[in-house]
């Protein structure tokens, strides 16, 4: 009975976090079947039933059915929302999985996920990632690892069995090793190098080109100099970043946010997070409020789609997304905290902000013990009772 009670504490948290970050009610029709809209050499539609032939262009592939590529092969599919899947070589791809799920047999793929279509799930092995409008790249290799990189957007990617779930942001890229049995802490890498991959640079421009454009200036600025920062916190009486009172921290980070771009806000709360942690939430609400007047314990002018107060200085649904994306990168462990801050100042912005707690540990596993415990014996001290 004890086993089973922690493997249900243990699991439902990543059920329910992988659940609230898909939008419900949406059509998994839409996910169900693909026209194949490249072939590269070795390319096969394998049916439910029947032998394997070669996939054509223009061809429709439905529910029930996969996609093989041979050596130096690859393909693209496009569903109905208008959905890519992009395959690499010796890959493999089951078409139309259950709900609005994607999984992938083996192999390299790129998935480009429009940002109102709804939302998919990817499943690779026992990884699963949630994804609401974005581009990642993966790779499913034959020993088990898995890579799961975000070029835009970001990402909820959940290991169920070992109760780990892990918030993704474009730039940063997560490992599955079956050997340790876990998924590792997210680690930065160089989106400008990954477009040099053959499922970006061989095929036709992906719709998101302009947005995984946008997260490479962003990852750049966000990896930039903290002058601007020092400027600010010494114009407002402290001598530096780190012994300035959160007061002076945020008196200077308001004076940088009333005078930026809206576009670059997102790199300049990621660096003022990594510099003041302590002050994340703080830093998330200054930014996401500061461009519009606040009255009635919100934001004004915010709703689901974009504000209409203040022409230029309009902040959207994905740009609070990403402004909140970049604080959860400098300290995940805050996300819970960072979400509800925001939330409690402009609660307007609840349906902008999707959520995905960090439980990047492991339980220690459950250990039986025995009805009489025995008492340990020393190798240099032998039982007693035994003959003299």
């Amino acid at each position: 009975m004890n086993i089973q009670c922690r493997f249900i504490s243990l699991v439902a948290p990543v059920a329910v976090a992988l659940a609230s970050w898909l939008p419900s009610g949406v059509a998994a029709a839409e996910l169900e079947e693909a026209q194949v809209t490249q072939v590269v050499q070795d390319v096969k539609v394998l049916p439910s039933s029947g032998s394997a032939r070669p996939a054509a262009v223009n061809e429709t592939v439905r529910k029930g059915n996969a996609v093989q590529t041979g050596a130096q092969s690859r393909s693209e599919l496009t569903f109905k929302d208008q959905t890519i899947t992009r395959l690499g070589e010796k890959t493999i791809f089951n078409v139309g999985g259950e709900g609005r799920t994607i999984e992938m047999g083996g192999g390299q793929f790129l998935l480009y996920v429009p940002k109102k279509a709804g939302g998919a799930k990817i499943k690779m092995g026992p990884v699963t990632a949630a994804i609401t409008g974005t581009t990642v790249l993966g790779n499913v290799a034959p020993s088990g690892i898995v890579q799961f990189t975000v070029l835009e957007g970001s990402s909820c990617i959940n290991l169920p069995g070992m109760g780990q779930s892990l918030f993704v942001q474009a730039g940063q890229m997560v490992v599955y090793d079956p050997v340790y049995g876990r998924l590792e802490n997210p680690v930065e890498v160089d989106l400008q190098q990954q477009l040099s991959s053959p499922l970006v640079k061989d095929f036709r421009q992906l719709p998101s080109a302009g947005l995984i454009d946008e997260a490479i200036q962003n990852q750049r600025l966000a990896a930039g100099s903290d002058e601007d920062l020092e400027n600010a916190v010494r114009a407002a009486g402290a001598a530096s970043i780190r012994s300035a009172t959160p007061e002076q921290f945020m008196q200077a980070f308001n004076s940088l946010v009333a005078r930026s771009d809206p576009r670059a806000l997102n790199s300049l709360v990621a660096r003022a997070a990594r510099a003041r942690p302590d002050l994340a939430p703080r830093i998330v609400v200054a930014a996401v409020t500061g461009l519009q007047p606040v009255g009635g314990g919100y934001a004004r002018g915010y709703a689901k789609g974009y504000a209409k107060d203040f022409k230029g200085k309009e902040i959207s649904c994905d740009q609070v997304q990403s402004i909140v994306n970049a604080a959860i990168a400098a300290d995940p462990w805050m996300a819970d905290e960072i979400i509800d801050a925001v939330i409690q100042a402009a609660p307007m912005l609840a349906d902008c902000i999707q959520r995905c707690p960090p439980t990047n540990a492991f339980v220690p596993p459950y250990v039986i013990s025995p009805l009489t415990p025995q008492v340990p014996v020393s190798p240099e001290q032998p039982p007693s009772g035994g003959r003299d």
